[in-house]
């Protein structure tokens, strides 16, 4: 709690000023995730594939962020409610799973995760939705309740592709840079997947679409 304290203002003030900010906050972000990669030993001369999945890994979600808060007029906007989706979906997936407990979500992957805790995360998911249309006095809700859903969905399989990889590494986190979090890794895997899936639908659909929903 207290990692987070300190940590959250000065990502939601980079959020809220923009360039140069928040390009110097993402592009120390990567940096630090490809450290992490090369710690949990994803560059080795042999593993040229694990290292080139790596840059990627680390790059394009950044660059999606960049596209997000810099493109629309909308971007700032975009981007806290990006990061509420993570943040929310984080908690409720924790704070249900530990309270319901109940049957394993992928347990060959992610021993901890439940059913319970999927649900729950996706629930507080749609729960900035709803509070997001209602700051952004939207004439309906539900369009911005069924996006923050499916991007709390999302954020739950980036969630699980994190630990798929550090089981893949046989780590239990990336490091521990942040204390009680562990590493960068830890801690944006599913705010990366959400960008990610938010930068492709507004590239490739919906210019803007936080104003269009």
């Amino acid at each position: 709690m207290l990692s987070a304290l300190v940590l959250a203002p000065p990502v939601l003030a980079a959020i809220y000023f923009g360039s140069p900010y928040f390009d110097f906050l993402v592009i120390a972000a990567a940096a630090l995730m490809l450290w992490e990669w090369k710690r949990m030993g994803g560059f080795v001369l042999k593993r040229a594939h694990l290292a080139a999945a790596g840059i990627l890994y680390a790059v394009i979600p950044c660059a999606a962020l960049l596209f997000l808060r810099g493109g629309a007029e909308s971007g700032r906007e975009t981007v806290f409610w990006l990061f509420a989706l993570a943040w929310a979906t984080d908690i409720g997936s924790y704070g249900f799973g530990l309270a319901i407990g109940g049957p394993k979500l992928a347990p060959a992957i992610s021993p901890q995760k439940t059913w319970a805790g999927f649900f729950g995360g996706v629930f507080c998911a749609g729960l900035i939705g709803f509070a997001a249309a209602l700051i952004l006095s939207k004439s309906s809700v539900a369009p911005l309740i069924l996006a923050s859903l499916l991007l709390g969905v999302a954020a739950q399989a980036g969630d699980l592709f994190e630990s798929w990889i550090k089981r893949r590494f046989k780590v239990k986190d990336a490091s521990n840079i942040i204390p009680g979090h562990g590493g960068i890794h830890d801690r944006v895997d599913g705010l990366f997947a959400i960008a990610v899936a938010a930068a492709a639908i507004d590239l490739i659909f919906i210019d803007g679409f936080l104003l269009w929903l």
